[in-house]
Parts: structure tokens; sequence; C-alpha cells
């Protein structure tokens, strides 16, 4: 089972009895903690007792807390891993605030750890040696309530990874002289245009692009499709669903007519965004529970709308803009003051280090006069004869 689905289990009840809790390598969430939540999920999988309530949860128990009740009736060994991992978490936590109040040079001769855990969601700050039902509690809301905005970020982020592009081409093109500047412009141009000339790219989800992965992938007559078929045939793990790692894995043909890791203008990050993107477009079409897994029941009613024989035609990325002018202007005036700022803490590093020498001559000039002072030789104490009475 993916990671999402063995923590969450946010599937409905027509497919909680289809599950089977058997071990796979599961997926990197991308979360800060995702060691830490993996692990968790490994020790509580080993109580059978936990195992079984697992099983029959469904969604709401799970995220409401209920779930996290069933904690204080797992085995001793297990509470005893438990609390191991915890401490271990923790330990990590504060090397972490560690190393950022060091990288801000700020103080922390006294530092109040149990205070700056606060702003860790994922386990309780106020007790760290146990891990007990709010542990558990916490896990789960912080891991949904994060992973609900994993998309989001990951777009933002490609869109500041855009605008850095964009704002090196402009800084590069500055550097110039007009003609190699025109130049330029114009080879740039050319990758452009040439990365738009590829060929048609189906809808995600459309039975055009679902055929095509069945005859050129599976191998299959395309017109001998099967929805139930292509289905079973795509649901790798065999636990009943189609994850997010499933679905994606269905848009390679597609993204292949658009991305070439050999061509300069094909970017592979772009790629990824428009990987995203389709995954994106399926699950809101097809995902009816919004659980990110897609049932057998789903899929097939998905193959039954209209869109699925007639789609819109696909927008790929080069034909929409990932930000505006505007967004672009804040985000240089965002980097020329990050880079003001490294420049300052470079001044006061720099201003560190000549302190630092000066101090280090200090000491040497003192050593050698000690050493002055111990090379001369001590006075001949006089002689001093006792008087006769």
């Amino acid at each position: 089972l993916t990671l999402i689905r063995v923590l969450f289990y946010v599937c409905d009840s027509a497919c909680c009895d289809q599950l089977s809790l058997h071990h796979t390598t599961p997926q990197d969430t991308g979360l800060y903690y995702d060691r830490y939540l993996r692990e968790v999920i490994e020790v509580l999988e080993t109580d059978p007792h936990f195992r079984e309530k697992l099983q029959t949860a469904n969604s709401e128990d799970i995220k409401n807390g209920r779930l996290s009740k069933e904690l204080d009736l797992v085995g001793h060994h297990v509470r005893t891993r438990l609390d191991e991992l915890k401490r271990q978490e923790v330990s990590r936590l504060r090397m972490l605030l560690k190393a950022k109040l060091d990288s801000t040079n700020t103080q922390s001769l006294q530092m109040d750890h149990a205070s700056l855990l606060k702003q860790f969601e994922h386990l309780d700050p106020h007790n760290q040696n146990t891990f007990e039902a709010k542990d558990l509690e916490l896990l789960i809301t912080t891991a949904t309530k994060d992973l609900e905005n994993y998309d989001a970020e990951r777009h933002e982020e490609f869109k500041r990874y855009e605008m850095l592009k964009e704002h090196e081409r402009r800084e590069y093109l500055k550097g110039l002289d007009q003609e190699k500047r025109e130049r330029e412009e114009k080879r740039l141009q050319e990758l452009k245009d040439r990365h738009r000339q590829h060929p048609k790219v189906n809808a995600p989800g459309s039975v055009a692009q679902l055929r095509e992965v069945w005859e050129e992938t599976d191998g299959l007559d395309p017109q001998e499709f099967n929805p139930k078929t292509f289905f079973k045939l795509h649901d790798t793990n065999e636990d009943g669903v189609l994850d997010e790692q499933e679905l994606e894995a269905l848009f390679t043909k597609e993204l292949e007519k658009v991305y070439d890791a050999k061509n300069e203008e094909d970017d592979m990050m772009e790629m990824e965004e428009e990987r995203l993107r389709m995954r994106e477009h399926v699950m809101k079409n097809v995902d009816a529970n919004k659980d990110r897994l897609v049932t057998l029941e789903e899929f097939l009613k998905s193959t039954e709308k209209k869109e699925f024989s007639n789609p819109k035609e696909w927008e790929t990325l080069e034909t929409r803009p990932v930000y505006t002018e505007e967004e672009l202007q804040r985000f240089e005036v965002e980097l020329l003051d990050r880079e003001e700022e490294l420049k300052r803490k470079a001044e006061n590093l720099r201003q560190q280090q000549e302190l630092l020498k000066e101090r280090g001559k200090a000491l040497e000039a003192q050593r050698k006069e000690y050493q002055q002072v111990d090379a001369i030789p001590p006075r001949p104490r006089p002689l001093i004869r006792a008087q006769r009475r």
C-alpha cells in the first residue's frame, strides 16, 4: 500500500473490504517528517490489534482521532518502539532548531526547546519522551493537512522556478551588446518555437489517451480496449485502487510527445509540472470521494461520461502563462532583498573573521611575551649568614 492509504485510509466503505495490509515500499510524501511518519506506521502495523482496527476503520474514524485511542491497547514492545521513535524525532528537531539559530546568529545559550518545538505540529512538544494517543492524532491531522496542500506548494515552487529562469534570461541579455543580444534573442525564440512543434497531446484520462497506452505500452489491440482490464493491468500493486503514482505513470507516452531530455528546448522540470497537472485533471474528473485514490467503480463510471469520449483539447504548459509580469517584478524585488541580506551577512562574517585575526595576533604576541619572561634566568639569591649571638 502507499503511505497515504495505510495511514489515512481515505477510501469509501465499499473498497475497505478489499484492502490487504501487505508491506510495500511507501512513496516519499515530501513532508519534512516523512521518515518519522513511515516508521510510526511500520511499527503500528506489527500490532495485530491495531491492524484489525485499521482494516475496519473508515476515513472519519482516522481523521477525527478515534483510531488514536486504540493506541492504549497495543503491545508493550510496540509502545516501547514508538517511544524510541519519538525521542529520536525530538532530537532531530532540536538539531534542526540549533542549526537554524546558528545560521541566524541567534544566541541559544538558554534555548527553551519546549517552546521552540511548539512550531512543529506533528507531535506533542510538552511530552518529549513517550509516544501517546495525542501524538498519533497530531501526526494524522498534520499529515492530512500538509498533504492536501502539497500539490499547491509544488505549483508555487514551479512558478518560482520559471520566474527565476526568466529573470536570469533577462539579466543575461542585458550583459550583451546590441548585436549579440539580437542574435541570442533570435536563437532563444527558435528554441521556444521548436518546443511548441509537437504532436497533439490527448486529454489525460480520455479514451484516446488510454487506448494509446493500451496499444503502445501494453501491446494490445486498440479495438479490444476494455476499461476493467485496463484498470487491473495498471493497478501494479494489486491493491484494488489506482494511486497517484500509478496514475502518473499512465501519462508518460503523452509527455514524451512534448519533452525529450536530449533536446535543449525541452525542460524536464516543466515536464514534471505537466505530469502533475495531468494527474490533478484526472483526479478531479474521476475521484468522486476526493480520497486521492481511484477505485474500479469510480474508474468505470468515468468512462461513461461524455468527456471520456469527447474531451476538451488539452492545453500544454507553453499555451498558458505560469505567472504575470507583476508577479515577476515582485519576485525580482524579493531576489534583490535576499541578495542584499546575503551581502550584509557576508560583510558581518568578514568583520568577525578580521576580529578573530586580530585576537589571534594579540594572543600570539602575549604568548611570545610570556616565553621571553620565562627565558630570563632567575637572579641569584644573596647568602644570609647567621649572626653569632
